[in-house]
This record gives structure tokens, sequence and C-alpha cells, in this order.
């Protein structure tokens, strides 16, 4: 059984109407008597230096784009954002439903390099594509900045599922998996990684399925409301490194330096 709402210590925002469904198939459909809700758009092209970001009302919405949520509360909270970006995966009558994507402002950083969540999340889209073919798909992931070794790297989680038969993935498809997600992230981490030697090769650790799931369960264990629990992005905190680190069933790296 999956989460049956999504909310936040402000206010309630929307109901999972098909709680049976798998964690990585969940949509929530916005409770319009709630709150007040608009949208930011995620594109860049939403926010100028002359202007401020253009707010959608969720009337407008579009399925497929992603939208920051913006919430104005009975309580008087007027114009809050949530710091989650969401994408829209269809209506309910009217009413938007959508896909938690991940939060705004996480960050992985190794030496001067910066990267976000957003950009993770398009690099994790793009080093993904190569599973396509072997009808695998990333189910959930999530990152960590290891600075143990010399030079720091990022580690990538990924649980990973594969729909009905097909030829298994080779550890060099994975290896290249690796390569793609380098080349997506910005130019700072390139500089990092090919002419100052600051920052190592990549690496992805496929965990086993289910592992999620037991991420979930520990947070909850600790007092996290079922309700509010979204999957983090970046991780540091030893239990939760400890936990995925069991669970890893492979270890891939980025054999080459990304362009």
């Amino acid at each position: 059984m999956a989460c049956t709402m999504y909310a936040s210590s402000e206010c309630y925002f929307g109901l999972n109407l098909n709680p049976i469904c798998t964690p990585s198939e969940v949509s929530y459909t916005i409770t319009p008597n709630m709150a007040y809700f608009e949208f930011l758009p995620h594109e860049p092209a939403g926010f100028t230096r002359d202007s401020s970001p253009k707010l959608v009302d969720f009337v407008d919405v579009e399925v497929g784009k992603e939208y920051e949520l913006v919430i104005t509360t009975y309580a008087g909270l007027y114009r809050y954002r949530v710091g989650d970006n969401l994408r829209i995966t269809g209506f309910h009558n009217s009413a938007p439903q959508f896909h938690f994507v991940r939060r705004k402002n996480g960050l992985l950083n190794i030496d001067s390099d910066k990267t976000n969540e957003s950009e993770l999340q398009i690099a994790v889209e793009n080093g993904s594509k190569l599973l396509a073919k072997f009808n695998t798909s990333v189910v959930e992931y999530t990152s960590h900045a290891d600075t143990k070794t010399i030079p720091g790297h990022y580690v990538i989680y990924w649980e990973l599922l594969t729909k009905g038969s097909s030829n298994s993935l080779s550890h060099d498809v994975l290896n290249q998996c690796c390569l793609e997600m380098e080349e997506s992230l910005n130019s700072v981490y390139r500089q990092c990684r090919v002419a100052d030697h600051s920052i190592g090769p990549l690496e992805i650790r496929v965990v086993k399925g289910g592992t999620f799931e037991e991420l979930m369960d520990y947070a909850m264990s600790r007092g996290a409301s079922i309700n509010q629990y979204k999957v983090p992005r970046c991780v540091n905190f030893t239990p939760i490194m400890e936990l995925l680190d069991s669970r890893v069933v492979s270890i891939h790296f980025s054999q080459n330096l990304p362009h």
C-alpha cells in the first residue's frame, strides 16, 4: 500500500485515489477546498531579472510539465512556496493530479561544484535512457557526495525494475549510464573531473528491489509522518547510508572522462 495523501505541516495538498498502487506509480489529486493553490513553472523561462515569476492557477497547468507548489492557506499563510517540484500527470474531473519529483534545493558538492536536485534529476533521466532497450527503468534513486575517498566522487543509488522477459543488463551498460550522467552535469562539475581531477568517476550502486520502501519504513520508525514523507534525493545521515549500502547488489563507475 502506498501513501494515501500528500501534505505538510501547513496544510493537506492532495489525496491518492488509488492507495493500492505501487509507490512508483503514485499520483495525488489536488484537494481544492483545503487552500488556494498556485503553481510556479519549473522552466527557466518563468524567471527574469525584471519580472516576478509567473504563477499558474491549477486550471491552467499542463500535463507532463513540472511546477513548484505555492499555497495560500485559510490560516493566513500567503503565497508560501512549499519547495517541492511536482509533475502533472492528469486530471480527476477538473482537479490536477501530480507526481512528486524532488525537493527543490537539495545539493551535492565535492569541490567547487554544486549540483542541485533539478540537475541531478536531468542527469538520472539521461543516464537511464540506456536502460529502455532492456525494458528496465529507475524506480527510485538518491545520491551522496562521498568525500571519504580521494578525490571525492558522486555516488548514485538506483533501484531498478525490469518488466517482462529481457536480456539482463551488462556491467558495461551500467558503466555507460555513469558516463551519460556525468555528461549531463554542469560545466563546473566537468571542469573538476577533466581538468582539475578534483572529483573522481561517478559511481552507480544498484540496490535490491524494495530498498526505498525500507527507507520509508525507517523514516516512519523515527517518527516521520507517512503523509509528509518524500524520498530524499541527497543523503548524508549515517544510518540511512548503512541501510542503502547493505542492499547494494552491484557497483559501477564511469570508465571515461566526460566531454
